[in-house]
């Protein structure tokens, strides 16, 4: 099932140049107050350099101590906080700017006083006229917001900051972000227009601990990197871009199938509609996407618009809304665009072959080798046809790549036909030349059976294919493991081991044998009872103290003991027959020998 998250930023321009001013190693977040020495003017209260005089005020008997003047100023906003040079114990006269006068001795005072931005808006050319395209939260306390012309701003707020927007720089950031997406979160992932980011979390979300952790990193992560991020999963890219936007909560995760319930209770603008059709649904009543859902289609399009129609069902996973992935210049890929669509397992095979071959030479190109190919096909009615296949080891030879995807085209579904393709590299290892000395000089060399491993894999599944390796460790299930089929495994130790290992051990019952070291003469298995008529051991091994408490004092004696019909079973007893504290003295079928 397909799960969008779409990640918002609601002041990427402001926070973009927020970042650019922030310097590499910032000093301890203090003010600064500077008193001056040999400055006694005794208890005149007459201001002498004019403007807000705050030593002034406590210098009565019976004011506000300096104390309380600065958590007064501290707890001021930014924007209306006095200059430095205003927080001494009394304002002094600016010097002359034109006459040098010699320096005035200081001292510094530390203080608790908070330090903040002063407040940004950013304008830009919108038509024919300058207009406030984005304001940060203290620029929007003093009345700035966005859409105002930049001239009634400039006389609202005269020494508010107002810089020139800069969206190809914004654009630049998202599509960076965009490949870091691609590269560590999602392999489809695509920029939101202008405020954010869509990923595609299907079949990856388990990568990174479900859908919730994920999202909660992607929020942490905005915020080491300064900016104020809203996430919002669902099932349909619009639903996802309409709840980040204007949902109540800074993460929103909506259950599969619980997209409508979800989008009911928002305005119509988080449907991305255009300008005229938001007036015109205010001139109808439509306020709410709750309001639009028991409408017709038919009146609905004739009043909104057929673009308002396509939204909606977009929003609703009535209508497809493929999200095009920022392509990872690093990434090898091929592509195709056909003229006709295609339908036919011949086609398609013939398109994989084309490709095939021009991602080899790219691959060769630049010395690498893939192990993991994905083939995406574009149907006519947008819906996309994913197929993967991986490799044991990496290569770039086509005829073993273009047989194992062709054990996908059976998968593939081309609908009304296919008309685009892409062929990614996503997994890419170094491959140097090959060294054909020794086939020239015509010696003997072992086959490699990464082809037959590929083959047999991308038949049965690449997790039904292994190696059983041995491990060290004197437990029986515990001495192997899978491997690389590919990876020849080390040596094995000398004693025997059946052929067959259970993974758990089987109990056995009425069992018949002499203490303390005796093989047993009769025992009883799945129902049946079995005769012995040969025995070989015991085979000692002790439990592995370091793993755990219960193993300190763990005792298994092991026999090979083969029944009157032939059979040779691997059966052992818990406990040394001496002690209570090695075993109850239960016998246990572990294994059977070829």
């Amino acid at each position: 099932m397909r799960r969008v998250v779409s990640l918002f930023l609601p002041d990427l321009a402001i926070e973009r140049l927020r970042r650019l001013e922030r310097p590499a190693s910032r000093p301890p977040e203090r003010s600064v107050l500077q008193l001056p020495v040999d400055d006694d003017p005794g208890a005149c209260s007459v201001p002498r350099g004019g403007g807000w005089r705050p030593g002034a005020r406590w210098a009565r008997e019976g004011g506000p101590s300096r104390g309380d003047v600065e958590a007064q100023i501290a707890a001021l906003p930014v924007h209306a906080q006095p200059p430095m040079r205003e927080l001494g114990r009394r304002s002094e006269a600016a010097s002359h700017p034109y006459k040098a006068s010699a320096p005035v001795p200081r001292i510094a005072v530390s203080g608790a006083m908070p330090a903040g931005h002063a407040p940004l808006a950013l304008v830009g050319k919108v038509g024919r006229r300058d207009e406030v395209v984005a304001a940060c939260s203290g620029a929007q306390a003093l009345g700035i917001h966005r859409g105002m012309a930049a001239t009634h701003a400039r006389a609202l707020v005269s020494d508010l900051d107002f810089r020139p927007a800069e969206p190809e720089a914004d654009a630049a950031l998202l599509d960076r972000l965009a490949l870091l997406a691609v590269r560590r979160w999602s392999p489809i992932a695509a920029v939101t227009p202008s405020d954010g980011l869509w990923l595609d979390l299907a079949g990856c979300d388990h990568l990174h601990g479900g859908e919730e952790r994920f999202c909660r990193r992607l929020l942490a992560f905005c915020r080491r990197a300064g900016f104020t991020g809203r996430v919002a999963v669902a099932d349909t890219a619009g639903a996802a871009h309409a709840l980040a936007r204007f949902g109540r909560d800074d993460l929103i995760l909506v259950a599969p199938q619980a997209t409508v319930a979800a989008l009911a209770p928002l305005p119509i603008a988080a449907l991305r509609l255009a300008p005229s059709t938001l007036a015109a649904a205010r001139k109808f009543g439509f306020e709410r996407i709750a309001d639009l859902l028991p409408v017709a289609r038919g009146p609905l399009a004739r009043r909104l618009g057929l673009a308002a129609i396509t939204r909606l069902d977009q929003a609703l996973s009535a209508v497809a809304e493929p999200i095009t992935p920022r392509a990872d210049a690093e990434v090898p890929m091929a592509e195709r665009r056909l003229l006709e669509p295609i339908v036919t397992a011949e086609a398609i095979a013939q398109v994989m072959a084309d490709l095939l071959h021009e991602l080899a030479g790219v691959l060769q190109e630049r010395g690498l080798g893939a192990r993991l190919l994905r083939l995406t096909g574009l149907r006519v009615d947008g819906n996309e046809q994913v197929v993967a296949i991986g490799t044991s080891r990496p290569t770039r030879e086509v005829p073993p790549l273009l047989r194992l995807l062709k054990l996908r085209i059976e998968r593939i579904d081309p609908g009304l036909g296919l008309e685009q393709f892409w062929l990614i590299a996503p997994h890419t290892e170094p491959l140097d030349a090959i060294e054909l000395g020794a086939v020239l000089a015509g010696e003997t060399l072992v086959r490699d059976p990464a082809r037959l491993v590929d083959v047999i894999a991308g038949r049965i599944g690449p997790h039904a294919v292994f190696r059983i390796a041995a491990v060290e460790s004197h437990v029986p299930e515990r001495a192997v493991a899978r491997s690389d089929p590919n990876r020849v495994p080390g040596n094995w130790p000398g004693w025997q081991r059946p052929v067959r290992l259970f993974a758990r051990p089987e109990p056995l019952h009425r069992v018949i044998a002499l203490m303390p070291d005796q093989p047993p003469r009769r025992f009883e298995w799945r129902g049946r009872t079995y005769k012995v008529v040969a025995g070989d051991g015991p085979e000692r091994i002790h439990g592995e103290w370091w793993r755990r408490d219960a193993e300190v004092w763990a005792v298994r004696d092991y026999y090979r003991v083969e029944d009157e019909e032939g059979g040779r079973y691997w059966v052992f007893r818990r406990g040394d027959g001496f002690q209570d504290d090695t075993g109850d003295l239960s016998w246990w079928m572990h294994g059977v020998f070829g």
